[in-house]
């Protein structure tokens, strides 16, 4: 059984690999030491050739790419833990960014993130949550592809129209609705929406690489400018770990973990949540450990987690929090509760002690049941504390094995030009047919077109790869989120169920 040593208190404090999928909590005020947690925690994931996938807030995680060195401060952690031989080394990394500026962009299409995260994204109230859910109904039952901002722009100014010819099928259609969420796509346009929807979309697989020596590939998502977005940054993530869900088969427990998710300022995605939502990401975490994925949820506090998900979190590192204030007593009250006692630690003034590094500690041990809590120092990394510099970054972005696989955005035929080109069409036709009355043998219309993409689909196979052309990675892009209209609905899997978001099928 494969341990991995993360601590060491009065005995050696070890994270199983067979666990690692059980999920975890990483907590503790700011500056007490989360980030090294989570590049120790990262770096013995690799080594054992577990791919890791974890959110950069701050720029400093960058550093698990280079080997460390020795320092004043670095070395009495070396002695104070007792490691006299100690070895520097990186881990491969592959920087990702939802802009393309620090790493290689990532995309999703509007289809594939659903309707449910996109009422997320734009914090919409219900109301304008169902009107966004009949738009991409419509959108579906007409053949006409969502892939980027335009073309739900464009669609949801079609349907608000033609709101009367949609009525008798789909129900009332708020202008004002339409509206709010005309104004929300405006707002995270320049937030930078623009850039993250669109195609080439993500293909998770990218994301389960090992190097050449077994290792495990550190993807690290620059963040920083995606926090001053934080709907669209707990929603991504969230969406994230659907499409893992979605594309990954069954394993159970296997002796190690598919992939490690390390989700941080976990709170974000809690915050202002729905109570639909928030009881679906409760099945999400549930669920996605059959799948080999293990979440840690790393936060200041662990009352930031909702009970029901905290619960489902066996492995946890508790740095130190603070209690000046009644809310912070509770809290810590809270904190300390979590815990398997341990009759040597007084867990409640011990929480509100712990030193820079020094954390209570309580993983799972082979028959999964959380040890009994212990004070420990964390294990002081192998690769540097600290970000990388502008030049290393990008000497890792150019040689990386995805090196412009991401950079060159694809705008091909989809809602926006479709609609476009009906309506210069109608205005030059009197009595054109709505786009849900198109005709049914046109090869040159929506249906001809979409037929052509599913026979071209059907013969060439499923899942994007890396060896495409730019043609098939589109046409096999269109399968996942091809309309009813050519005898395919659009199919959303159990988590797209729960989540609004696209199977890939």
């Amino acid at each position: 059984m494969t341990a991995m040593e993360i601590a060491k208190g009065a005995e050696e404090i070890d994270l199983l690999a067979v666990m690692a999928n059980r999920h975890g909590l990483v907590a503790g005020a700011t500056g007490t030491g989360k980030t090294v947690t989570l590049q120790v925690m990262a770096e013995a994931l690799s080594r054992i050739g577990v791919p890791v996938f974890a959110a950069d807030v701050k720029g400093d995680l960058s550093g698990i790419s280079q080997p460390g060195k020795h320092s004043a401060k670095f070395d009495a952690r070396l002695e104070s833990l007792g490691l006299s031989d100690w070895t520097f080394s990186g881990c491969p990394a592959v920087f990702w960014d939802v802009f393309g500026k620090q790493g290689h962009p990532v995309r999703s299409t509007v289809s594939e993130m659903g309707p449910l995260l996109f009422s997320r994204i734009l914090n919409l109230n219900e109301t304008q949550t169902g009107v966004l859910t009949l738009v991409f109904k419509i959108a579906d039952d007409n053949g006409l592809l969502l892939l980027d901002m335009k073309d739900l722009q464009a669609i949801l100014q079609h349907v608000s129209e033609n709101a009367k010819e949609y009525r008798a099928n789909y129900g009332n259609i708020s202008a004002a609705s339409v509206g709010a969420i005309q104004r929300g796509l405006v707002a995270l346009g320049q937030q930078g929406g623009d850039e993250f929807f669109g195609e080439p979309s993500l293909n998770i697989e990218d994301l389960l690489q090992t190097d050449a020596n077994g290792n495990g590939v550190v993807n690290i998502l620059a963040a920083d400018k995606l926090l001053e977005s934080p709907q669209l940054y707990a929603t991504f993530l969230l969406w994230l770990m659907s499409e893992l869900f979605e594309k990954l088969p069954e394993v159970g427990d296997p002796e190690k973990p598919k992939l490690v998710f390390f989700f941080d300022e976990a709170h974000l995605l809690f915050n202002d949540l729905p109570q639909v939502l928030q009881s679906r990401i409760e099945q999400v975490v549930r669920l996605i450990r059959s799948k080999g994925v293990g979440v840690f949820f790393v936060t200041q506090n662990p009352i930031d987690v909702p009970d029901t998900v905290l619960g489902q979190l066996g492995n946890r590192v508790q740095h130190a929090l603070r209690a000046f204030s009644p809310k912070d007593q509770k809290a810590v009250k809270a904190a300390a509760q979590t815990f398997r006692a341990n009759p040597a630690v007084k867990v409640e003034e011990v929480i509100t002690q712990l030193g820079v590094g020094e954390a209570l500690i309580s993983l799972l041990d082979e028959k999964g049941i959380p040890a009994v809590v212990q004070r420990a120092m964390v294990m002081p990394p192998h690769s540097q504390i600290g970000p990388v510099s502008p030049e290393q970054r990008e000497a890792i972005i150019r040689s990386s094995v995805i090196a412009g696989v991401y950079e060159t955005p694809v705008d091909r035929e989809s809602a926006y030009e479709r609609l476009k080109g009906k309506v210069a069409s109608s205005s030059s036709q009197v009595g054109a047919s709505s786009p849900s009355t198109e005709p049914q043998g046109s090869s040159t219309g929506w249906l001809g077109s979409a037929g052509s993409v599913i026979g071209d689909v059907l013969g060439s196979g499923g899942g994007s790869r890396r060896g495409d052309t730019v043609m098939q990675a589109m046409v096999k892009s269109a399968a996942r989120s091809m309309g009813s209209t050519v005898g395919r609905q659009l199919i959303r899997g159990l988590l797209g169920s729960l989540l609004g978001g696209s199977s890939r099928r």
